[in-house]
């Protein structure tokens, strides 16, 4: 809403004005209460601001700033009024101006962003590829894009796709998607093939629970990634016949997880002075126009990019991108061992357990600390029991081959 304002403000010209006086916010508060707005203020010192006001306001400030016996000095003017007033002495940068506005408006007829958001496992490329089959990609012209109609046909070609939103958002076309849950989950096995299931890493048997098929481990074997757990190769002992089944269970075991990360006991740190520098760039599609691009005045500094106001944006063809640059100054430091230790086991902690399941239990969790060098390493080891179960689907002939040779070096 402010950024409305500002540019309804921008539209009727506005000026940049300099306070000088000891009675500053008596000055803003009678500003206030006659209805004046101001805008952007900034205390330079204590006795002098910078702000901004409307045309009217302005003619309408300087009673007031007599009053308060301050003095002002008009910066600079602002605007389309005083735009068009250099233009009209310069025709062919007006003829230019309108011309560039006119491109513009053109090239927003076009989409030239495609933004999908998807989850993680959904194959993004196959959607593109289908969206430039039926035409829908960068450059084509937004009024023949039927909303309505692409969602029905996306769903209609991607059957793990439950939900699509499509928005067209002044030159992006916005594609959120999620997956039907049978997709990332069990059922995605086809039941009617035979699998075994496998160790999905190494780890000691604590317990079996064969729901299908054969168990071919026990209580205290060491097994490797990869290696049958639940057989689906069943041997009818009366007739010998081979039965191949779609083999379910679970299988926990004792699994370790190992980790290390180390970090610098002296080392260089950012901290910001307070000094900022902002530049904008306009945006459509992949190309940009830089507003203000001088040289940045900082020798070290963060850079911060976003949007202005998205809700106003959202009615505009194009995106203003803001750019704000954070002046840093680098000094060493040296960090306190104890306190170092203390942050290192909450770090590494957390970044064990992001591998670890939901659904596995935690026995014991070993931390301990090396220092080499500048460094200090700190290594954990995690124990616990998880399912190690694995599906893995049974390539037929082999599977047999091999059952039938086991048994031939029995006998």
């Amino acid at each position: 809403m402010l950024l409305i304002i500002r540019l309804w403000n921008y539209i009727r010209g506005y000026v940049i004005i300099r306070i000088e006086g000891l009675t500053l916010e008596r000055f803003i508060n009678l500003a206030t209460i006659n209805n004046i707005y101001l805008w952007d203020i900034e205390r330079l010192d204590y006795t002098t601001l910078e702000a901004k006001v409307s045309l009217k306001g302005f003619k309408q400030l300087k009673p007031i700033i007599l009053k308060v016996g301050s003095r002002y000095g008009v910066i600079s003017r602002e605007g389309f009024p005083f735009l068009f007033t250099k233009l009209r002495k310069r025709k062919m940068l007006a003829l230019g101006f309108i011309l560039m506005i006119g491109v513009i408006f053109f090239l927003t007829s076009f989409v030239w962003t495609i933004d999908i958001y998807s989850p993680e496992e959904f194959d993004e490329k196959q959607l593109i590829e289908y969206l430039n089959r039926e035409g829908v990609k960068i450059g084509v012209r937004k009024s023949t894009i039927d909303n309505e109609e692409l969602k029905i046909e996306i769903l209609k070609e991607f059957d793990d796709i439950s939900y699509i939103n499509l928005k067209l958002k002044g030159t992006k076309l916005i594609i959120d998607l999620k997956e039907r849950e049978y997709y990332t989950h069990d059922h995605k096995w086809d039941k009617s093939k035979p699998t075994n299931i496998v160790a999905s890493k190494k780890g000691v048997i604590e317990k079996v629970i064969a729901k299908n098929g054969k168990a071919v481990v026990e209580k205290g074997d060491i097994v490797k990634s990869g290696q049958t757990l639940i057989s689906g190769v069943i041997k009818n002992e009366e007739d010998e016949n081979i039965l191949l089944v779609h083999s379910e269970g679970e299988v926990l075991a004792r699994t370790y997880y190992y980790k290390t990360i180390k970090e610098p006991i002296v080392k260089e740190v950012e901290k910001e002075t307070g000094e900022k520098y902002f530049s904008r760039e306009i945006k459509i599609g992949e190309k940009s126009i830089h507003i203000k691009k001088d040289d940045i005045p900082f020798k070290h500094y963060r850079e911060f990019i976003g949007d202005e106001d998205k809700s106003f944006y959202s009615i505009i063809p194009f995106d203003i991108i803001k750019h704000e640059y954070r002046e840093v100054k680098k000094e060493t430091v040296k960090q306190n061992i104890d306190s170092l230790k203390e942050s290192l086991s909450v770090i590494i902690t957390k970044e064990a357990m992001k591998d670890v399941k939901e659904d596995s239990k935690v026995l014991s969790k070993d931390i301990t600390f090396e220092r080499k060098d500048n460094f200090l390493i700190a290594s954990i080891k995690v124990e616990l029991i998880e399912n190690i179960a694995q599906k893995k689907y049974i390539n037929e002939n082999i599977e047999i081959q091999n059952d039938d040779s086991e048994e031939n070096k029995e006998e």
